[in-house]
């Protein structure tokens, strides 16, 4: 049974803030919650702005980035951009590619393959992207801030390193060009989130910016919006905060992605299957999974080219091919994530076990970030997935829950890793076969010291308690621009209390319940997805749910999207 947290809300902030912008009291206590107490912050929120995004040049070490990009457009250098095998490293790396082709640089892109290069900048790849490829100048997007052997063995053969990383940086830094990576310092706090595609759009603007005020043709007729598309499905795919920059980016890329003349893009929303505007949940379940498929699978190759395709017929092939790829990781994924499951069942204690940890010889390391996602969503546990291969050595993804850092855990447990990196919430690892038992012991610790049993129970957030009479188009209205939705912007979940239901549930579709809910004389449509086998109590029922509009047959309705049912007196 999930613990329901309310989120506490200054009741009179919101009744002044309700006051002054003449929104819905309810949609306030929302805004409120997260953040916004002043009008200006709520405009800012509700309607966020290109111009608001800060000067690029914040971020450390822009100047040399920039310098070094503009002396290789003046000197007609070649450029090798040096990406990643996911969403955010794979569209980086298309930003990256097409910005710098329209200013008339060689731009030529790499992306390592997962299992034989392993992740980030290595020093094999860097020399065989040199020996193949003889660039003057490397510039890597998502990845590179501790690969120090790589940038010196780079130096050696005399070719410069730029980095732009957003990844938390340990204590060696590589000594490139410039490493333009917002964790670095004491940069501020609303950069500190970027996604890489978001750190690669920054150094894009700056570019661009020093190049104009040269007076460098090129730059002048090049419009960086039209690659905001690239940067919504990157920043929206990697799960930063969609807060501060990333919600302008994320925004403003929507609306771009809704018109855009990537040719890639476009195939690979009709290949997803693709309705109607496309929004942050498509990018999450639709366009990201096959954009990643490729690179868990083998080479993300498939998908960069799809991406920077200027063939229509090319780009369909592409993107099927890429949808055919999601559906072999999905069953590879399912076959994975039941094994797991069964590994951790003969053992699992839910009073005693803290963290997550299994291994297996025979799991594809391409899907093993999925599963452990699973996993940690499953056993509201963090969760740690490796894959070994016929050498004994290690790869793991790592996923996390709130109020536990993966990385801060991983590093008590570092002295039995070979590697790790990552962030608060997800994590990568390397070790050897045989100390993964030690692991399990010392993951199971580092977990126990910063967490309760009770603080691992799953969690049904509460954003406010509304009455169904308050559930009405105004209030659909407002909470329609609180999107785009996602880390940091949850989209908003209401309870109401002391609801019945209006005769009995029914099941559509095998696995869902449609259901009226009655709260006095109001009553609402409501659909519960995936609780077709849930057994719902007698009596007055507490109901969270998500208020959305529901369109069927070209009419539009009202709608709860249920999350959790208790009986009242189990929350009263």
């Amino acid at each position: 049974m999930k613990i329901w947290q309310t989120v506490p809300v200054d009741e009179s902030a919101a009744s002044t803030l309700a006051a002054e912008t003449n929104l819905p009291l309810a949609a306030c206590r929302i805004l409120v919650g997260r953040g916004c107490n002043t009008a200006d912050a709520v405009d800012a929120w509700l309607n966020p702005r290109l111009s608001r995004l800060s000067d690029p040049f914040l971020l450390p070490n822009m100047d040399a980035a920039v310098a070094r990009l503009a002396h290789a457009v003046h000197a007609g250098e070649r450029v090798l951009v040096y990406g990643d095998y996911d969403v955010d490293g794979i569209t980086s790396t298309a930003l990256m590619v097409r910005v710098l082709s329209a200013l008339d640089i060689q731009a030529i892109p790499f992306l390592p393959h997962r299992v034989d290069d392993g992740y980030g900048l290595g020093v094999e790849p860097v020399e065989r992207c040199i020996a193949d490829h003889a660039p003057d100048c490397i510039l890597t997007v998502d990845c590179g801030t501790g690969s120090v052997a790589a940038v010196q063995r780079a130096a050696e053969l005399g070719v410069d390193v730029i980095v732009t990383d957003h990844h938390e940086p340990g204590s060696d830094i590589a000594p490139a060009v410039a490493v333009v990576n917002p964790k670095l310092g004491d940069t501020d706090e609303i950069l500190r989130h970027l996604a890489g595609v978001g750190v690669a759009f920054k150094l894009c603007h700056a570019l661009v910016k020093r190049l104009r005020d040269e007076g460098y043709e090129a730059a002048t007729t090049l419009d960086l919006r039209e690659h905001l598309d690239l940067a919504a499905v990157g920043t929206i795919a990697d799960m930063v905060p969609l807060s501060d920059e990333n919600r302008i980016l994320a925004r403003y890329g929507l609306l771009e992605l809704n018109r855009t003349r990537n040719l890639g893009l476009s195939a690979l929303r009709d290949a997803a299957g693709v309705k109607g505007d496309i929004d942050a949940y498509h990018i999450g379940f639709g366009l990201g999974p096959r954009l990643n498929a490729a690179g868990r699978l083998g080479t993300a190759q498939t998908a960069l080219e799809l991406l920077l395709s200027e063939d229509v017929d090319a780009a369909g092939r592409l993107a099927h091919e890429l949808d055919a790829a999601n559906r072999d990781r999905q069953q590879i994924e399912a076959r994975i994530v039941e094994e797991a499951m069964q590994s951790i069942d003969a053992t699992f204690k839910p009073d005693t076990h803290y963290g997550l940890v299994v291994a297996s010889r025979e799991w594809h390391p391409g899907v093993i970030g999925i599963v452990a996602s699973r996993l940690c969503a499953r056993y509201s546990r963090p969760a740690i997935v490796i894959a070994i291969d016929e050498t004994g050595l290690g790869r793991g993804s790592c996923r996390s829950v709130s109020g536990f850092n993966m990385v801060e855990g991983l590093t008590e447990c570092a002295e039995v890793l070979e590697r790790f990196g990552g962030h608060a919430m997800a994590a990568g690892l390397q070790i050897a076969e045989d100390r993964v038992d030690e692991l399990r012991i010392r993951f199971d610790q580092a977990v126990q010291a910063c967490v309760t049993i009770d603080q691992l129970r799953p969690v049904q957030r509460i954003d406010g308690w509304l009455s169904l009479r308050d559930a009405d188009w105004p209030l659909v209205e407002c909470l329609e621009r609180m999107a785009p939705f996602g880390l940091g912007n949850p989209r908003p979940v209401w309870a109401v209390r002391g609801a019945t239901l209006l005769g009995e549930p029914r099941v559509v579709g095998q696995k869902h319940l449609k259901m009226t809910v009655l709260e006095g004389n109001q009553k609402l449509d409501a659909i519960a997805f995936n609780m077709a086998d849930r057994e719902i109590p007698d009596g007055p029922l507490d109901i969270a749910f998500q208020l959305n509009r529901n369109v069927f047959a070209g009419r539009e309705t009202m709608q709860m999207n249920v999350q959790d049912i208790v009986a009242t007196s189990d929350v009263a």
